[in-house]
């Protein structure tokens, strides 16, 4: 059964309760989830926050591109009006793909860790979350929130948050050669994607596109050498390519990493 290979993720549930967690809240059937804290605000005014997941191992949530069928995580801070803004860092996340569908998903005991960005003088925070469970059946699960901002260091808390955010993809070195120019081929319809770093592992490449739209399929290799061809999922007659980018989030030997590449238009339909 698939499983986000990190013990960074594994729930402590067993541990008694810290200054910076909430009880746990039953979302969906089995499935519970709470807020983690590192307790702590930074000199910048920033601070980590977390969602745990405590879910079966054949139970799923969703990437930030939660594909085809899944539900995309919202979070809402409306109610901490001192919450500035505020980032999730998504960890490496499973291809989850059958004959019907391809999704990205993370499956069994899940951290989502969030950066916040605080007014000077924060103290509370109020979220309220959505997001999919899938088992036998897809819900969105919602759960409310409450928690003081630094009420003390919680360095397990802190050092669990700093773990999964480990897991969640950097940004490629500048200097290093990863990807080549992004083409789109009208005549088969795929994304033509020249790789230039023997230490991506091509198995695992992500293509998405920023806002989710279009969907894009497996990545495969082409006949020629150093060559990724990526289907475009759904309707693609009507995109206008050359105001397209995709991401590409990829893993190697040191980690995950991502990178931006504008769409090359195609010379005709």
């Amino acid at each position: 059964m698939h499983a986000i290979p990190a013990l960074a993720l594994l729930s402590l549930a067993s541990l008694p309760t810290l200054a910076g967690e909430t009880p746990w809240q039953e979302i969906a059937p089995g499935v519970d989830m709470r807020l983690v804290s590192s307790g702590e605000i930074r000199p910048d005014g920033t601070t980590l926050i977390g969602l745990e997941i405590n879910m079966p191992s054949d139970t799923k949530t969703y990437w930030r591109v939660p594909g085809d069928t899944g539900l995309p995580t919202e979070l809402d801070f409306s109610g901490s009006p001192d919450v500035e803004a505020h980032a999730i860092h998504w960890p490496f996340p499973i291809r989850d793909q059958t004959a019907e569908y391809l999704d990205y998903v993370y499956y069994g005991p899940t951290v989502l860790p969030v950066e916040l960005e605080l007014a000077p003088g924060a103290q509370h925070l109020e979220l309220a979350a959505v997001l999919g469970i899938c088992s036998e059946i897809c819900i969105p699960a919602q759960a409310r929130f409450s928690m003081p901002l630094e009420a003390e260091p919680d360095r397990p808390n802190g050092l669990r948050l700093k773990q999964a955010i480990a897991l969640a993809p950097i940004a490629w070195p500048d200097e290093e050669p990863s990807f080549g120019e992004v083409s789109f081929d009208p005549t088969s319809g795929q994304l033509l994607v020249p790789v230039l770093s023997s230490a991506i592992d091509i198995a695992s490449l992500i293509v998405t596109a920023p806002g989710g739209e279009p969907l894009y399929g497996t990545p495969q290799k082409s006949r020629e050498p150093n060559l990724v061809v990526v289907p475009v999922l759904g309707e693609r007659d009507e995109i206008d390519w050359s105001s397209q980018s995709v991401q590409l989030t990829f893993m190697t030997d040191m980690g995950s990493f991502e990178v931006s590449r504008p769409i090359k238009a195609a010379a005709n339909k």
